[in-house]
């Protein structure tokens, strides 16, 4: 797969937040806490317009966010791909804005599979389809390739905008 280009760093248009020159975090903060994470709320939304938002499990790689999911969210992206991803971590948050594509296919999905397992001791395998467990439980699995992201240190210091450029 192809890696993602290297976003643009700026400062968010925030009330209250004076930044300094200098003071904007550099786009490696937010893939430590993108790869270190172990759970992740995803939003999207409803067929019917209203917000759905989750937990899931998911690895950041080298080219997005990828993830599998059974719940609404399964339904909603096909028909509405936007979405949110952030970790579980409301002291040193990093919001991911863009869009999911489901990713099908054995050969595929095998990087997505080799990068969950061992992070959660789980055991999925990938199918055409995306992935299964050995209980027979399966999903689809979803990429998520980033528009903006943003990310601010403990205190709302040095708030900063993510912008990737358009592929």
């Amino acid at each position: 797969m192809e890696a993602l280009p290297v976003p643009v760093a700026e400062a968010p248009v925030m009330f209250g937040v004076q930044m300094q020159p200098g003071e904007l975090l550099p786009w490696t903060w937010a893939v430590e806490r993108l790869v270190a994470a172990r759970t992740y709320w995803i939003a999207t939304t409803r067929p019917d317009g209203r917000p759905h938002t989750r937990p899931v499990w998911g690895v950041w790689l080298e080219d997005g966010f990828w993830f599998s999911t059974g719940s609404v969210a399964r339904l909603s992206l096909p028909r509405n791909p936007e979405i949110t991803v952030h970790p579980d971590d409301g002291d040193r948050p990093v919001i991911v804005e863009g869009t999911a594509e489901a990713v099908s296919g054995v050969r595929a999905l095998a990087r997505f599979v080799a990068a969950y397992n061992p992070k959660y001791d789980w055991d999925i395998a990938a199918t055409n389809d995306g992935v299964a467990d050995g209980s027979g439980a399966a999903g689809p699995a979803f990429r998520v390739r980033p528009r903006l992201a943003f990310g601010w240190d403990s205190e709302m210091r040095a708030p900063t905008r993510w912008r990737f450029p358009s592929t």
